[in-house]
């Protein structure tokens, strides 16, 4: 990983091929040819506060499938199988746009994208890497994610972990 002149110069960071899911509009746009630099911290706090707005509907929507399970009672505070639930609706939400595009909704707005710094696109893994160690980037007071002040690639703790980059971009990819 390289840090020069405010740009992020690392090839393994941007996949040099792109690849597509299983529709063209979903194509992985991690092109090397799209410029990009290390996303600031108060850029990815305000992506991640779009995001936990769209997460929340979600949520009411999840919540409210299993209403008919429930006899249309709500689920107990202390059933464990509630947050449990929410997890997965949370790592299917981001696992999908980071591998379908590298961007969540939020991420979009703010014209920031994820990148693996390992060739290929991101994995399932990586996904769950991240999740599970950003949870506690934010529990400690938010310490992961003021690590990339003083790392000198700019990455979190999770970015570290999950061996992926959050790049901000000039412009979005395929803008429609």
């Amino acid at each position: 990983i390289a840090y020069q002149n405010g740009v992020v110069t690392v090839a393994a960071c941007v996949p040099g091929r792109v690849q597509l899911a299983r529709r063209r509009r979903f194509a992985i746009m991690q092109d090397a040819n799209i410029p990009a630099r290390p996303a600031g911290l108060l850029r990815r706090l305000a992506a991640l506060f779009y995001d936990s707005l769209l997460l929340l509907a979600l949520w009411f929507v999840a919540t409210a499938v299993l209403l008919p399970f429930t006899g249309g009672e709500a689920v107990p505070s202390n059933n464990p199988l509630l947050p449990t639930y929410l997890l997965f609706i949370s790592f299917f939400f981001y696992g999908w746009f980071w591998r379908h595009g590298g961007q969540t909704l939020g991420m979009r707005a703010w014209k920031l994208q994820l990148r693996n710094l390992r060739p290929g696109a991101i994995s399932w893994w990586q996904v769950l890497l991240r999740i599970l160690v950003a949870i506690p980037s934010a529990v400690l007071f938010g310490a992961g994610y003021l690590w990339q002040l003083v790392d000198k690639q700019k990455l979190s703790w999770h970015d570290r972990y999950s061996e992926t980059c959050v790049v901000h971009l000039q412009e979005n990819p395929d803008k429609r």
